[in-house]
């Protein structure tokens, strides 16, 4: 499982990041704290940062539930593709953000084959 750890604290330095390039874009778009508008760019910056939190409060608890009754191996590399395709996503969304889907997707998908896995394997260790 200490894989699984390791990917879950890589994930938080990413969003952390993320947090940090919301700032920059802050002062460098002046756009006054607390305003969450006033220039496009930080205003998609920001929406990156929004976004990957909503995804990261499935993410943690998927990683932990399939590296638990799956498999941690798995899990974490699920979760290394999790986290490129966050910056993919930011990537494309702070450029145009029509562009955003292949990163999306390509986040998605290990989202929702560890949510499934977690929930499948504890439903078979209650039930099988």
């Amino acid at each position: 499982m200490d894989l699984v750890y390791v990917v879950i604290a890589l994930a938080l330095v990413q969003y952390f990041i993320f947090g940090a390039l919301v700032g920059r874009a802050r002062v460098k778009y002046e756009v006054p704290a607390p305003a969450m508008t006033g220039n496009e760019i930080f205003e998609r910056y920001c929406r990156v940062h929004c976004n990957t939190m909503e995804q990261l409060i499935i993410f943690v608890p998927a990683m932990l539930l399939f590296g638990y009754y799956i498999n941690a191996s798995a899990a974490a590399v699920l979760g290394l593709v999790f986290i490129g395709g966050r910056f993919l996503y930011l990537r494309g969304y702070v450029s145009e953000p029509s562009r955003r889907g292949m990163g999306f997707g390509i986040s998605m998908l290990p989202l929702l084959i560890l949510l499934l896995g977690g929930l499948g394997g504890g439903l078979w260790s209650l039930f099988g």
